[in-house]
């Protein structure tokens, strides 16, 4: 199994304690609140700690899909979080599993740096295809705007 690993960088002007309580501790609420197409979030392993794994119920093209997320690791007294994508709609048939790292900083003008580390586990040796990388790069980036609007919108 190759990895193969990437890095993206975003600011936000929400301020790091915020953004990281909404995105972590407080995502299963907020989430479904912020955006439409997402319908549930339940706990199908676990206790909300490292090794829990989540099903996120989502609409996509008017139909129900979702997606199996599992806590990796969760460090609140440095802003970090890491989960994997085990199944769902959102992992690739040539993935084992995409793990996301995501550390959040001091930014500009009081809000965040969002630093995150993405890790493409592959089956066998072959490279993630780079349309399927872009489109789900462009969901993510969707996403966090949407939930980041929300959160400028609910103080």
């Amino acid at each position: 199994m190759a990895v193969f690993t990437f890095e993206d960088e975003t600011t936000s002007p929400v301020a790091p304690a915020t953004l990281y309580e909404a995105l972590v501790k407080d995502a299963d609420n907020i989430v479904p609140k912020a955006v439409d197409s997402f319908k549930t979030v339940e706990i199908v392993e676990g206790n909300g700690g490292p090794g829990t794994i989540k099903k996120i119920s989502f609409l996509e093209d008017a139909e129900t899909k979702f997606v199996l997320h599992k806590i990796e690791t969760i460090d609140e007294a440095n802003l970090g979080y890491s989960y994997s994508i085990v199944g769902g709609a959102a992992l690739p048939d040539t993935a084992e599993k995409i793990t996301i790292d995501t550390n959040i900083s001091d930014g500009p003008n009081g809000g965040s740096l969002i630093t995150l580390t993405i890790s493409y586990h592959g089956k066998g040796d072959a490279p993630p295809n780079q349309d399927e990388l872009k489109a789900g790069k462009a969901k993510s980036d969707a996403l966090f705007k949407v939930i980041e609007a929300y959160l400028l919108a609910n103080p």
